[in-house]
This record gives structure tokens, sequence and C-alpha cells, in this order.
């Protein structure tokens, strides 16, 4: 769970869904970023147990989906800031590039 809120653009994801659910489409604008990008934030939040999303069909037949926020607590300890770094390293996500001195 902490690895999927290290990033910047997943809190705000968050803070956008603080308000309820939300259409895939209205909340790539929202947050100005491209649907295949909020996809693969939401798909890491929704790994984590942070979001969940579902298929609602519109009245013309479309499936829209939609994402909302799932109930959770974080609890910060010295071990879970180490437990996520792990599996962040062990997924091999690394969201900040990392510089050579």
């Amino acid at each position: 769970m902490l690895a999927a809120v290290g990033h910047p653009q997943r809190l705000r994801i968050i803070a956008a869904l603080a308000d309820g659910r939300v259409h895939v489409s209205e909340l790539a604008r929202r947050l100005g970023i491209s649907r295949p990008l909020l996809y693969m934030h939401l798909e890491r939040l929704d790994k984590a147990g942070l979001v969940t999303g579902d298929l609602v069909l519109a009245p013309d037949g479309k499936a829209m989906k939609y994402f909302e926020l799932a109930s959770f607590d974080v609890h910060l300890t010295v071990e879970t800031v180490l437990a996520a770094l792990r599996t962040d390293e062990q997924e091999g996500h690394h969201d900040v590039p990392e510089t050579s001195p």
C-alpha cells in the first residue's frame, strides 16, 4: 500500500476521488493526464486495495468505468517502509529515475 501511494500522481488520484465515484474520462480530464497513464496508476492503487472500479451500463448500452476510494487506514512504521521498498524493488518499479554521481 505504501509503495502505491509513493507517487505524486497517485496521491492526486486519491484526492480527486475523495468526494466520491468518478468516471475514468472525467478523472483524466480533472487531472490533466491521459487515460492509459491514469489506468496504469489506478491499477497500482487497485492492487493495493485503495480504490475499486466498476463498470456501469449507460442507457445507450455503452460500458462506463467508474472508480472510487476503498476504505483504508495506513499505519506507518519503519517495518512498513522497509517492506514497501522491498516490494517495489522486487516488482521493478522505479518511479524516480536513478542518477549517477
